[in-house]
């Protein structure tokens, strides 16, 4: 029999991996060709259909991480990991009740730009500056995720796995810009579905059953929060990902200003928070099962390698290989194009080589690409050696020292305009200040968590709530002592006008924006090749696959992906 049960990956994976990889690369090399401007490569130029926008933020919202480290948790604690992905839904509804709009309507080409209108120059490079570690550091906590995957299920080093990885992606992402991103995130979107499908009933049936499941499972598995995961840790992570999703976290923000219209910066929104919400019990449910037949899994990092391995016949086991790399590819890829974006916008353009050709500044964001995968992957080689519980907290941990300081002063220069540069100012220095302070003082101490309130606190939890308070309070505060003087109230009046006029009316949009401007390309056909190609690719490995389920199985996929290929590449949508 031709399968993975002796733990390793056989011909069809192979197969499988280079067809999906060449897939990709074929797509950054033909969008290479489209990126005019800085426009084009960084935001798409605000013409990527709402559709494929929401499907590319979902792709970026989670990675590899949620499947090795969120799948870690569950297999450990059960349904509290599903808890906590589910975080990331409340996170979405805010940003897109609140900001969504907004964002659309501060008419940029990054996620820092509108900061020297609304402030000043000195906020504008801070926040890029503070922003772009952040970022990094993040991404090579991402890129151990997978690099732990593939360094299993491949039986290769952790470091070259990493290095391979990250190269791959980086080389589509610096060819093809935003759309490429996007393009690759929904074919991504697309393996990484079949997947989980495939993952879940093959998962049930080894502990006899749904019921058999449920009745096997430890006391307390499907609890939804846990000693360790608690009633405070779920609510302070609620307002992590809800200050991160309405301003820090730039690739999300991204997907909001580079679609047409305000209208359609909500559909996209909605449409992510219905693939929240319905994605985490699929993802989680086989490693959760795993427990049962599984039981003597010596790291809990490695249950989904194992799962996948014991479970998956040759061709599904490299589409879930491949699939893991895509739910990493997708969100790093994201990251370098938006960080690159910083880089080049707010930082070359703005205070290196003002009004030069849109050429260079093109060139220039593929260099920048290029040096910050570099740095990513480089990160995640020093950090490499961690568990999945560890990757969630020390996450957890960055983003509690470095979200509220930037968030709040962002989100309040969105919502309100009596906010002043200086109380921005002050907020985002004591606000790290504070940070750095408990950070510290909880390393010398040794403490790394406290009782508050009769609940346990972690430090994460101390560290994201103390910053919040002192940053808003302090923000708040300065401003109200110190009013603006009169150039910066003026700026500020433009600034909050521009917020609140459509897409369309406000003057020089005829100049940046442009609705019934047609790519030379049709979405619709990229992607019905794209998903043709893969149900193709499926077919190719059924000679090498025993006949049975396994067979079945692949047939299935590939006649539903050759189906909605054809769908797609035949759609034409109505003209407005």
């Amino acid at each position: 029999m031709t399968s993975t049960a002796a733990g390793q990956l056989t011909k069809p994976d192979y197969i499988i991996l280079a067809g999906h990889f060449t897939l990709m690369l074929g797509v950054g090399i033909f969008f290479s060709r489209y990126m005019r401007n800085i426009k084009d490569y960084f935001s798409g130029g605000n013409r990527i259909p709402w559709w494929l926008s929401g499907v590319s933020f979902y792709m970026a919202s989670f990675s590899a991480f949620g499947f090795i480290s969120y799948s870690a948790l569950a297999y450990l604690y059960g349904c509290v990991a599903v808890t906590i992905f589910w975080i990331c839904a409340a996170g979405t509804i805010t940003s897109v009740l609140f900001f969504s709009r907004r964002w659309r309507r501060a008419r940029i080409d990054s996620p820092v730009e509108y900061l020297e209108t609304r402030y000043s120059p000195a906020v504008r490079q801070i926040f890029a500056w503070q922003g772009l570690p952040v970022r990094i550091i993040d991404d090579a906590f991402k890129l151990i995720a997978i690099g732990v995957f593939v360094s299993k299920a491949f039986n290769v080093p952790i470091v070259p796995a990493m290095i391979c990885s990250g190269g791959v992606m980086l080389a589509y992402t610096l060819m093809g810009g935003l759309w490429a991103v996007a393009i690759t995130d929904f074919i991504q979107f697309i393996i990484m579905a079949l997947a989980v499908i495939a993952l879940v009933p093959l998962a049930l049936n080894e502990t006899g059953g749904f019921m058999e499941f449920v009745r096997n499972s430890p006391e307390g598995f499907f609890k939804l929060t846990s000693p360790d995961f608690n009633i405070v840790y779920i609510l302070v992570s609620i307002l992590l990902y809800m200050l991160a999703y309405s301003s820090v976290n730039w690739a999300l923000i991204q997907r909001y200003y580079c679609v047409p219209t305000e209208r359609d910066t909500v559909k996209t929104g909605l449409l992510v928070i219905f693939l929240q919400l319905i994605g985490p019990p699929l993802i989680l449910l086989p490693a959760m099962a795993a427990r049962q037949f599984l039981p003597d899994i010596a790291q809990s990092a490695q249950v989904y390698p194992q799962l996948c391995l014991h479970l998956l016949p040759a061709g599904l086991a490299g589409l879930v290989v491949a699939a893991m790399f895509s739910s990493t590819l997708s969100t790093l890829s994201g990251d370098y194009n938006v960080c690159s974006s910083v880089l080049t916008n707010d930082i070359y353009r703005r205070m290196i080589r003002p009004g030069r050709s849109p050429r260079e500044y093109v060139l220039v964001g593929r260099l920048m690409t290029l040096l910050v995968g570099t740095i990513v992957i480089s990160l995640s080689v020093m950090l490499k050696d961690m568990t999945g519980e560890g990757l969630v907290r020390n996450m957890f941990k960055l983003f509690g020292i470095a979200t509220a300081p930037v968030a709040i002063p962002m989100i309040l220069g969105l919502l309100s305009g009596k906010i002043t540069n200086r109380g921005a100012l002050a907020g985002f220095g004591t606000g790290i200040s504070a940070g750095l302070t408990i950070f510290i003082w909880g390393r010398v101490s040794g403490i790394d968590e406290a009782t508050i309130l009769g609940l346990t606190w972690k430090m994460e939890n101390i560290l994201l709530v103390a910053t919040t308070l002192v940053t808003s309070i302090v923000s708040v505060a300065v401003s109200m002592l110190h009013s603006a003087a009169a150039q910066e109230a003026e700026d500020t009046h433009k600034f909050m006008e521009r917020l609140k006029t459509p897409i369309g009316d406000y003057p020089g949009d005829s100049e940046t924006f442009n609705a019934e401007v047609k790519e030379p390309f049709s979405v619709f056909k990229i992607v019905g090749v794209c998903t043709c190609l893969i149900g193709a690719m499926l077919l190719g490995v059924l000679p090498f696959v025993e006949s049975g389920l396994p067979a079945r199985m692949l047939i299935i996929f590939a006649v539903l992906l050759l189906a909605g290929g054809v769908g797609m590449f035949s759609f034409r949508p109505r003209v407005k």
